[in-house]
């Protein structure tokens, strides 16, 4: 048996190249996992749980045969999808994780997380992030219309990807020293998260330990996960 993660899928209507390839993982490949971890991005904007988009019912419908048939789904929110909520969670029979979450896995300790945490580099990043997390600030956006909100969504993506334009590869990355604090005040030997879109397996020494942080890619051109078995925990690439 294996765990499989994966993150950065940003599914969308526009997109149907990696939906499709996304339901051809799960019929395929997470049918015969023991669990499945999604550690956010997993949609490329999410404006509430009562936004009728199509796509979002197939995507909850695929989930939810996935449980049927024996193999849970966990969700870690991302930056672009932080207000999938309980709504949804029912729908699709996922279960949604707090932002950090430890697994012990056969006898594995793994840290998961979206990895936007890690970037501190990223100042204006993380004052943004501080701001859309605030619930006060979530309920007010949650009350206007969809169309507004959708509205909202889209002025904000164009903005990221203008300032992203300016912005040095160092920055947009993980800052080494809060990685290892991370790693320090979870206790783990492992790590595995997503945001950045550069996929690898990184070695961290502390202080005469080696520790390791995996890097799921996005799936722009093609699939990326990690499996984790008792025996190994592999990065792996697939086509759609």
């Amino acid at each position: 048996m294996c765990t499989l993660f994966i993150a950065d899928l940003h599914l969308s209507e526009h997109e149907p190249a990696i939906t499709a390839g996304f339901l051809r993982f799960l019929k395929e490949q997470a049918i015969h996992a023991k669990a499945l971890y999604i550690l956010g991005d997993f949609f490329d904007f999410w404006i509430g749980d009562d936004d009728p988009n199509p796509l979002h019912q197939q995507i909850a419908q695929a989930l939810m045969t996935l449980k049927n048939a024996g193999i849970p789904c966990y969700f870690i929110h991302g930056n672009r999808d932080f207000l999938i909520g309980s709504r949804f969670a029912k729908e699709s029979g996922i279960t949604l994780l707090p932002q950090e979450k430890v697994l012990k896995i056969y006898q594995h300790h793994i840290l998961i997380l979206h990895g936007d945490t890690l970037c501190t580099d990223d100042e204006a990043y993380q004052r943004y992030r501080k701001k859309v997390h605030n619930k006060f600030i979530q309920r007010l956006f949650l009350l206007l219309p969809l169309f507004v909100r959708l509205r909202i969504a889209d002025k904000m993506r164009s903005r990221s990807q203008h300032e992203n334009q300016y912005k040095s590869d160092a920055i947009m990355d993980v800052n080494p020293q809060a990685v290892i604090d991370t790693f320090k005040h979870f206790n783990t030997q492992w790590m595995i998260h997503g945001h950045t879109h550069r996929p690898a397996v990184h070695t961290v020494q502390i202080e005469g330990k080696t520790h390791y942080r995996g890097v799921l890619g996005a799936w722009h051109t093609e699939g990326s996960m990690f499996k984790v078995t008792a025996e190994k925990i592999e990065l792996i690439h697939f086509p759609f």
